[in-house]
C-alpha cells in the first residue's frame, strides 16, 4: 500500500527526478470535459486527447484518468489495450497536477506530489475550485502503489520545471516566484527547496519573455540548444533543450548539477 513519506527528502533517501528521455513504464493522462475551458463540450479535445493516447500506447503503457461523468465516454473511445480508471479532477493537465515521478539506483520509484493551486489560486489561477486536481497526485500515487512526499505549502506544477536527470534544474522566475504561487518565498527559499528535494543542484533562472495563461514555463518553450564548452577541460557539451529568448546570456558561467562548470557560447 502506498503511503507517505515524512520526515525525510527524496535527495535524502537516494532518489532523483530522471530525465524526460530516461526510460518510463507508462503515461497518465486525463479526460478533458470542463466546458469554459473546451468548446462543444470537450469533444474535439477528446479525440485529440484520444489519438495521443493510441500513438502512446503503441510503445508504453497509457493510463487515461475519467470523471464518473465521462468514465463510460472515455472507454468508448479508447482501446481495451489502454486503461481507464475513474479520477475526478477539475481539468485534464495532469502533467502539471499530477505526482513527480523520481526514481533511485536500485530500481526504486517514488514522487513527489507539489501543492497545486490552478496556476496561481486565488490572484490569477484560472478556474476555482481546484481541489480536485490537488489531489490527482495522491490518487495517481495510490493506484500506482507509490510511495511519496507532500510539498505542504509550497506551490508547483510539473510542466514549470525541467530536469537533464543529472542534477540540473530549469524553471522560471514569472513561475515560482509568482504572487499567486509562493507570495512568502524569496528566490534563495525556492531554490533551496527545489534543490533539496530532489537534486544538489543549481537553478538557472530565466527572467522570461513570453508568457501564457499558466506564467511563463520553461517546458513551452524548450526549442533552443545552447551550445556551451566546459570550462574545466574544454569538451563541447549540448545542452539540454531550453527556452531561451536571449535570456542564456546572462546566465553564463553557471555551474551543472555535475559539478562541471559551463559557459554558453551561442544560441542556436
Amino acid at each position: 500500500m502506498a503511503k507517505r513519506i515524512i520526515g525525510t527528502t527524496p535527495k535524502q533517501d537516494g532518489y532523483r527526478m530522471p530525465a524526460e528521455f530516461e526510460p518510463q513504464q507508462g503515461v497518465w493522462m486525463l479526460w478533458p470535459e470542463r466546458n469554459d475551458n473546451w468548446r462543444d463540450g470537450g469533444k474535439p479535445a477528446q479525440k485529440a486527447f484520444a489519438d495521443v493516447a493510441k500513438a502512446i500506447a503503441k510503445f508504453e503503457k497509457v493510463t487515461v484518468g475519467a470523471s464518473v461523468r465521462q468514465y463510460q465516454n472515455a472507454r468508448a473511445k479508447l482501446p481495451e489495450n489502454i486503461r481507464v480508471v475513474e479520477l475526478e479532477s477539475d481539468d485534464a493537465w495532469v502533467r502539471d497536477c499530477g505526482p513527480t515521478f523520481l526514481v533511485n539506483d536500485k530500481g526504486g520509484l517514488r514522487a513527489v506530489d507539489w501543492e497545486f493551486n490552478a496556476w496561481g489560486g486565488l490572484v490569477d489561477g484560472l478556474y476555482f475550485p481546484w481541489d480536485k486536481d490537488d489531489q490527482i497526485a495522491r490518487k495517481i500515487c495510490e493506484i500506482a502503489d507509490v510511495d511519496s512526499y507532500r510539498t505542504e505549502g509550497f506551490v508547483l506544477e510539473g510542466g514549470s520545471i525541467h530536469v537533464d536527470g543529472e542534477g540540473t534544474v530549469l524553471t522560471t522566475e514569472m513561475c515560482l516566484l509568482s504572487e499567486g504561487r509562493n507570495p512568502d518565498k524569496s528566490k534563495e527559499e525556492i531554490e533551496q527547496m527545489i534543490a533539496s528535494p530532489e537534486y544538489d543542484a543549481s537553478l538557472l533562472r530565466s527572467a522570461g519573455m513570453l508568457v501564457s495563461d499558466t506564467g511563463l514555463y520553461i517546458t513551452e518553450k524548450k526549442g533552443y540548444l545552447m551550445s556551451c564548452t566546459s570550462e574545466d577541460n574544454g569538451a563541447n557539451y549540448q545542452a539540454m533543450p531550453y527556452s531561451s529568448g536571449g535570456i542564456v546570456a546572462g546566465l553564463a558561467p553557471f555551474p551543472a548539477g555535475n559539478g562541471v562548470s559551463l559557459r554558453c557560447v551561442k544560441d542556436i
